[in-house]
């Protein structure tokens, strides 16, 4: 143990060591590093190389005090067991990282205690920048926010408290798209499989959406009709199977993200119902999986990449302190027609 301590002692580099090879003061370093404008471009390309060969990495600590940045921007999400929150989050980081930040993520499992938690332990590693997503924040935490004059911007909503920026869609017009479709090719008889809405606007803002769609069609969505799981498999699964024994003669069911189109497209499968031609499943999100299942899903595609993409720019620009930016900033949604909506069957 003792050798292996001494090894890595060894392995140790100083900005002293840097300084030494290049001839150069450990200020003229830390200049090069962090103010590269107040050297010499011979010396920087000197203590370059010499970084380069002998593997020095400089103290993140001492760089942020002496330019009083951390560089760093945080990010909260609802979960990190969802493909299209990891999508997101890889396309924002790389957008960070371009500009030379870094991206530190904390997740809430829907919880607002959690949220507010989350949000302090970021503040705490005094991010210079906050993304959240949704709005289901508590205004306290908002407040906050505003207060210590700290950038942030909502993802994944446009209806945001007190006006705050945003980057993402009107979560009911998006889920219109695909129950406008199936009510034009004849479906009357709807059920539906949504997130849980407390504390989640955009479950709560896509089932409104069904509702109103439904409502202004003059089909009626019984309360009943319209199961409320968490976004797992099993529990849509679960769902269907309650929706069909609520009422048997459902033709069309709308579920509130792929996840759960796809539990409910397997049950249905093992019951032995045909779809689409007994009953046609509408996702919401459009994951990648969603186009090789069989049959695959029609769903509603969020352009996901370009929606994480603005917001980091658009964060990044707060930051930086550039004036009159857009309060909203909307994302692409479109509807994606596959093998698992039809017409309903004609007996």
């Amino acid at each position: 143990m003792m050798s292996l301590v001494k090894t890595l002692a060894k392995q140790t580099v100083t900005i002293n060591q840097v300084a030494k090879m290049a001839g150069v003061s450990t200020a003229t370093v830390s200049r090069a590093l962090n103010k590269p404008n107040t050297v010499s471009e011979a010396v920087k390309k000197k203590i370059e190389r010499i970084i380069k060969k002998i593997g020095y990495i400089p103290n993140a600590g001492a760089r942020s005090l002496m330019l009083k940045r951390t560089g760093s921007i945080g990010v909260i999400v609802p979960t990190l067991d969802n493909a299209i929150f990891a999508q997101g989050l890889e396309e924002f980081q790389r957008q960070l990282s371009q500009s030379g930040y870094q991206m530190l993520v904390a997740s809430t499992n829907y919880d607002p205690e959690i949220e507010n938690q989350q949000m302090r332990n970021l503040l705490l590693q005094g991010v210079e920048g906050i993304a959240m997503f949704g709005s289901s924040q508590k205004l306290e935490l908002i407040r906050l926010l505003r207060t210590r004059k700290l950038p942030y911007i909502h993802i994944g909503t446009l209806d945001t408290p007190l006006n705050g920026y945003a980057a993402g869609f009107d979560n009911k017009k998006a889920i219109q798209l695909g129950v406008e479709y199936l009510v034009q090719v004849g479906h009357r008889n709807f059920g539906m499989i949504a997130g849980k809405t407390e504390n989640n606007d955009r479950a709560r803002d896509r089932v409104d959406g069904v509702v109103e769609l439904l409502k202004r069609n003059r089909i009626s969505l019984k309360k009943e009709s319209i199961i409320e799981v968490p976004y797992q498999i099993q529990d849509a699964r679960i769902a269907l199977k309650k929706l069909l024994q609520i009422n048997p003669s459902i033709s069309a069911v709308v579920c509130g993200n792929d996840v759960l189109a796809i539990g409910a497209l397997l049950e249905a499968q093992s019951q032995g119902i045909k779809i689409p031609h007994q009953c046609s499943i509408l996702g919401f999100d459009n994951l990648e999986l969603s186009r090789h299942i069989q049959p695959s899903l029609s769903t509603i595609h969020i352009d996901a990449i370009g929606m994480w993409s603005k917001a980091a720019h658009h964060l990044m620009s707060q930051i930086n302190g550039i004036n009159r930016l857009p309060r909203k900033i909307l994302a692409d949604v479109s509807l994606v027609i596959r093998d698992s909506t039809g017409g309903v069957l004609k007996t």
